[in-house]
């Protein structure tokens, strides 16, 4: 077997009631530089459940995704995803909508597709490109536009704003990483999010973000 993999657990935390939640996930490298996530993200406040597969090339770029979302214990939406220089697809079933079928055509390959998995939101770090604006904007596809992603699965369009915030030691319970710490703002919302990634795979250890007064950290990792 020639890839590698890593594995962990992200608590979901509410500042004033604790626990909110939880991330397991499941990470693959191949050679080539191909990585693909399975996450299961449990939100208990919500009450929402979100099973995602995603794929990226090694540049980065999505491939291909599946999301499924249920909410209070209820089917909401299924889809597949693929994404190409040039644009993306969806075919799915939403509770709504029915049997849906999507293409979005674009200038160039996607840059960022968002799953709503805590995890992917540490890749945004990939998209940084060092020597180049304080801030850095990009296009960028989303499956849902609510905060806590309980609509859809479906392509829809979005916008964000990158910004290196410094470099710092993080403990979080899963231990102490060198980190990047950043700050992106997300199409319409005015608070930035800040998260913290370590390491050559943007892993997430930290995410703060004052929109819905929450925190979620790494609670667990390993890597082989």
């Amino acid at each position: 077997m020639q890839h590698r993999s890593a594995r962990g657990l992200i608590g979901y935390f509410h500042r004033r009631n604790g626990v909110t939640g939880r991330e397991y996930f499941a990470i693959t490298r191949h050679s080539d530089g191909v990585r693909t996530l399975r996450a299961q993200c449990e939100m208990d406040d919500d009450e929402v459940l979100r099973d995602v597969t995603f794929s990226v090339d090694g540049r980065w770029r999505p491939l291909d995704a599946f999301v499924r979302l249920t909410v209070r214990d209820r089917f909401v939406g299924s889809s597949w995803f693929r994404f190409h220089h040039g644009g993306a697809e969806c075919e799915g079933f939403t509770a709504t909508e029915g049997r849906i079928s999507q293409r979005v055509a674009l200038d160039a390959w996607p840059a960022y597709f968002g799953t709503h998995s805590l995890v992917t939101d540490g890749w945004h770090a990939a998209l940084w490109r060092e020597g180049g604006p304080e801030v850095q904007r990009f296009p960028s596809l989303i499956t849902s536009h609510a905060a806590n992603g309980a609509t859809g699965p479906v392509i829809a369009a979005g916008t964000a704003a990158l910004q290196l915030a410094g470099r710092e030691t993080l403990r979080v319970p899963a231990g102490e990483f060198d980190s990047r710490h950043f700050l992106i703002t997300f199409g319409s919302f005015a608070t930035p999010m800040h998260f913290w990634v370590t390491g050559e795979d943007h892993q997430i250890l930290r995410i703060e973000w004052d929109h819905l007064d929450a925190y979620y950290e790494l609670l667990e990792y390993s890597a082989s």
